[in-house]
């Protein structure tokens, strides 16, 4: 089976720090490059290099339509339904990356992105009826969310929403939804519930099961990640690496579980492939050039025979 992308598109900026600096002040970086990015394209191009058949549905200006296009040819990424938009530039997001943590500070201009429409989802009907899984994100317009997730559920695919960057969602969107896939602060503006602890997150995942959603799945960063059904919590902890960049970590994840998924993992089995990919990305620099091959989650795993998520009773 495929998988179906439908979000943004960016290109990335990054410049390296060895601290963040205060406001009103000025820091020498160094390393600076410029990389593809964006939610929707990182998560398109993790899932093809795990190797699954993947289509990216969005638009990008004509300033760097050229590098992006060539990039997702590299990639493995079916581009036959991204738009070339000539009125808007390309979506650009400017990453400052603190060399010491591992942390980063990121400033979104979406540019292109903001101007997809319904009919730009509805001329990739094909893509959807190919795929098994429809896998979305918060960087386009809300009603083209609304609108592909509801395309995609009509046609009895498993649709994923990563709620990222953290954004209301209407309550019209979460019946369409099989699987959300939130971070801790993204959680706890979609509930009210202040994320702290695994106990405070099942409180938040149990209010999002409430609303629709079939499972919750929150990332709670070194910490792992946790899932919520009407039926079951697990708690994942996470793979321990040495962090080098942690751009990227969600869309990472979100590949691997959306990949596990295609390929028929049930989700318990699908979030060690998440946790794995997502491991791999942190010890290697670049949104998408991080991302892991297939080999790498494989390799992860296979050195961690014991790994196993933990049954709660919360």
């Amino acid at each position: 089976m495929s998988i179906t992308v439908v979000g943004s598109i960016h290109v990335d900026f990054y410049i390296k720090v060895e601290r963040f600096p205060s406001i009103g002040e000025t820091l020498f970086g160094r390393g600076f490059q410029i990389s593809p990015g964006g939610k929707g394209a990182n998560q398109a191009v993790g899932c093809s290099k795990l190797g699954e058949k993947t289509y990216m549905v969005g638009r990008i200006g004509k300033d760097f339509s050229e590098y992006l296009l060539e990039n997702f040819k590299k990639s493995g990424v079916d581009t036959t339904y991204v738009k070339i938009d000539y009125e808007h530039n390309t979506g650009v997001a400017f990453i400052i990356l603190n060399i010491t943590t591992g942390e980063n500070m990121i400033v979104i201009d979406p540019g292109s992105d903001y101007w997809i429409t319904e009919e730009d989802v509805n001329n990739a009907l094909n893509a959807i009826i190919d795929s098994k899984i429809v896998l979305l994100q918060l960087e386009i317009p809300m009603k083209i969310n609304i609108h592909a997730c509801r395309l995609a559920a009509s046609r009895g695919k498993k649709v994923i929403l990563n709620p990222a960057p953290a954004s209301p969602l209407p309550e019209e969107i979460f019946k369409y939804i099989d699987i959300i896939t939130p971070n801790r602060v993204e959680t706890s503006q979609l509930t009210g519930v202040e994320v702290k602890d695994k106990l405070t997150a099942v409180k938040a995942g149990k209010k999002l099961i409430e609303k629709g959603v079939k499972y919750v799945v929150i990332t709670l960063g070194s910490e792992g990640a946790l899932l919520v059904s009407s039926e079951k919590i697990l708690y994942y902890p996470s793979f321990k690496v040495d962090v080098v960049d942690t751009t990227g970590a969600g869309d990472a994840f979100n590949a691997g579980l959306a990949v596990a998924l295609s390929q028929g993992y049930p989700i318990e089995e699908a979030l060690i492939w998440a946790n794995a990919s997502a491991a791999v990305k942190i010890t290697k620099v670049g949104a998408q050039t991080g991302l892991p091959l297939r080999d790498d989650v494989e390799e992860i795993i296979k050195k961690n025979p014991n790994y196993r998520a933990e049954i709660l009773y919360y």
